[in-house]
């Protein structure tokens, strides 16, 4: 009975201890000791989950007309998971119109400042025999067709089944051979079913990396340590300069980098605005802000990390001050490897990495990330949770900040991760409650 005060103070001064530390004057990643109480955001149980939906996989097909009405090919422009997105909309197009697909063209140059297409990248003969039945594609043209460049057709404004039929299908009835690329607000709702299959079994049942590229991607996953996290993490120059909006305490570095990558188009917003437009979620996470939300979610700071994530991510050391086991791919692949590889190439082992992670988290929304949450989903892997830039914003607007902080964001994204929030795209899955 008499070591009872003795175990009052020690807590009590314990307590005091964390709150001091939990209080820093302004949202900086505080010691691991402040997650040590809750259990990992993972150990939840989910109510929502997003699966395959039972049209699209274990729906009778329907038949493929006899004749096509000619041959498309989807001109794909950006990065591989925006080309991945694109290609795959040209697929339900080509289905909807009824015609043949021809293996597409990479538009990257402007992008990477190289050159690679969909052989160096995707398996031809894997995709054209599981596409079988959905559509049809071939690897080349008819003699009479293929000396001819195909007729361009502006499919910018076109959304949904009726304007492709009412708009592009003379276009293709006329030329034979037209070449396209999709809008990028599709109302694929629109499409019949068996438009809507073909499109979903070539996002994510058709398309495989070349067997060259599986094997360096497999040979990297084996690499790594598991248990492992991948982060998609996304603070280079160019997307914050796209963002618009300002940072304090970065280094000279970084802000001449931003500067840079703005020019005179992309001016930051100041003022109301620039609140207003950091409330709305609009402002990339920075790496420090992104290990504050990490603990604030209970991922232990020895948790093995794998960054997914471009060349020339700013201020990293935000992260792997807290979070030391980081790992990325340029320090497990041989130099030479790295050095050769297309920019296609390395957002191809990111990918592959990313969906055969233990769990995957990212600080954006953006095409790798829809692409990695629902093929994870397809995969049945649930561990996969969208860092919330709107939640940050908002709670440090309020004043939040330390302990306090760290609460609302771990009600917030475990409100997000129990309910799925994010987790597939809604054209191929369907909501399972559990």
């Amino acid at each position: 009975m008499r070591v009872k005060p003795l175990f009052i103070i020690i807590s009590t001064l314990s307590l005091f201890l964390a709150i001091v530390l939990l209080s820093p004057s302004r949202p900086i990643v505080p010691s691991n000791s402040s997650s040590s109480a809750k259990s990992e955001i993972w150990n939840f149980k989910r109510i929502v989950e997003w699966r395959p939906c039972n049209w699209w996989l274990q729906s009778q097909l329907t038949p493929l007309p006899s004749k096509s009405n000619g041959y498309i090919r989807v001109d794909c422009y950006g990065g591989l998971n925006q080309i991945r997105r694109d290609f795959c909309d040209g697929v339900g197009i080509a289905r909807v119109l009824n015609a043949t697909l021809v293996l597409p063209k990479f538009e990257v140059a402007a992008y990477w400042n190289e050159s690679s297409g969909f052989t160096d990248v995707f398996d031809v003969d894997y995709f054209i025999n599981k596409m079988n039945g959905f559509v049809k594609v071939v690897k080349e043209l008819p003699p009479e067709i293929s000396s001819k460049e195909p007729y361009r057709v502006d499919c910018s404004k076109r959304k949904g089944q009726f304007d492709y039929i009412e708009s592009v299908l003379p276009s293709l009835l006329k030329y034979h051979y037209i070449s396209i690329t999709p809008a990028m607000s599709q109302r694929r709702d629109r499409y019949p079913k068996y438009a809507k299959a073909a499109h979903c079994q070539a996002c994510y049942s058709a398309l495989r990396l070349t067997e060259s590229l599986e094997k360096k991607a497999n040979e990297l996953l084996e690499a790594i340590p598991k248990p492992f996290l991948s982060l998609h993490l996304r603070f280079e120059p160019d997307m914050v300069a796209y963002s618009q909006c300002q940072y304090s305490g970065l280094s000279s570095t970084s802000m001449k980098a931003i500067q840079a990558a703005r020019g005179d188009d992309r001016k930051p917003w100041t003022g109301e605005a620039a609140r207003i437009w950091r409330n709305r979620g609009k402002c990339p996470l920075t790496p420090n802000e992104t290990a504050f939300i990490l603990q604030a979610l209970s991922i232990p700071t020895s948790t093995n990390i794998y960054l997914a994530a471009g060349d020339g991510l700013m201020e990293i050391e935000g992260l792997t001050s807290i979070y030391t086991n980081v790992i990325t791919k340029s320090a497990l692949l041989s130099s030479e490897d790295f050095g050769t590889m297309h920019g296609n190439t390395k957002a191809a082992l990111d990918y592959f990495v990313s969906i055969n992670s233990d769990s995957y988290m990212a600080t954006y929304f953006g095409n790798m990330d829809k692409m990695v949450a629902a093929m994870r989903a397809f995969k049945g892997l649930y561990k996969t949770l969208f860092l919330s830039r709107r939640a940050f914003a908002n709670l440090t607007s309020q004043g939040l900040e330390g302990k306090p902080l760290m609460e609302a964001l771990w009600k917030a994204h475990k409100d997000d991760f129990i309910m799925g929030r994010g987790s597939a795209l809604s054209d191929c899955f369907c909501e399972f409650k559990l």
